[in-house]
């Protein structure tokens, strides 16, 4: 499903963010991505979304080589691909239900498809009954779970989430990894970017360990993980939350 062969990517002062990495994903996996700051792991989400060009080597995905497609053609490249940040990015102006809405809408999605969907994945996400709410009255946690729906709703075949538990308490950060465990049983592939490293080992899923660009460590559902590559002071801390808490809701 993702196959990266001797991928380096350097920026302008021209010290490699990846440097000759190799790597296999295949269809249906569940792989968590880790590493400290400057680890590459960023630079890796943005080449998969062919946000950024290597410098060098060649990303295939789902059979295509990324280098082989044109610029008109990313945006349709990208409906295979769903992708769900740490910010949310949910449309303020908007409820949930139209939230979710205009990813379909973007692709021409006819809207008696859209009324057939919409409430389709808001149930599958656990917020059917909160379809008329706007991001404002919702916590963290049923953010997010409001991006993921808008993540899936074109039925991608992977699923990108970077850092999508990186502004959630303990409790909503597992249940929205268990949400993504559920879309991966599903047939979905899903690619997790984190530094969450009790959910990682939690999950028991296969890891990803980068550092300075390079792949340290690739180690397989089951073994044992190696997560002592260098880190921040504060890389173990679940969640950051802002001074009033991720529960509140608002008026």
């Amino acid at each position: 499903m993702i196959k990266l062969e001797h991928v380096s990517k350097s920026y302008s002062a021209g010290i490699p963010a990846l440097n000759d990495v190799n790597l296999n994903i295949e269809e249906g996996e569940f792989v968590f991505v880790v590493g400290d700051s400057g680890s590459g792991k960023s630079t890796l989400i943005k080449l998969l979304l062919k946000e950024l060009e290597p410098t060098s080597g060649t990303i295939t995905i789902n059979g295509r080589k990324l280098n082989k497609i044109k610029r008109r053609q990313i945006p349709k490249f990208r409906r295979n691909i769903g992708v769900v940040f740490q910010d949310f990015r949910l449309l303020k102006d908007r409820n949930i239900y139209d939230n979710v809405a205009f990813a379909q809408k973007v692709i021409g999605e006819s809207n008696r498809s859209i009324k057939k969907n919409v409430p389709s994945m808001l149930s599958l996400v656990g917020l059917a009954a909160k379809y008329r709410s706007y991001p404002r009255q919702l916590s963290g946690g049923e953010q997010q779970r409001v991006a993921i729906a808008r993540a899936l709703i074109n039925k991608p075949k992977i699923l990108l989430a970077d850092e999508p538990t990186g502004n959630l308490d303990a409790n909503n950060a597992w249940e929205i990894m268990k949400l993504m465990e559920e879309i991966n049983e599903q047939g979905t592939t899903v690619v997790v970017v984190t530094h969450n490293l009790e959910i990682v080992k939690a999950m028991n899923k296969r890891v990803i360990t980068m550092q300075k660009g390079v792949v340290v460590d690739d180690t397989g559902a089951g073994e044992s993980t190696d997560t002592s590559y260098d880190r921040d002071d504060d890389l173990f801390d679940d969640v950051l939350l802002d001074d009033e808490g991720d529960d509140d809701y608002a008026d």
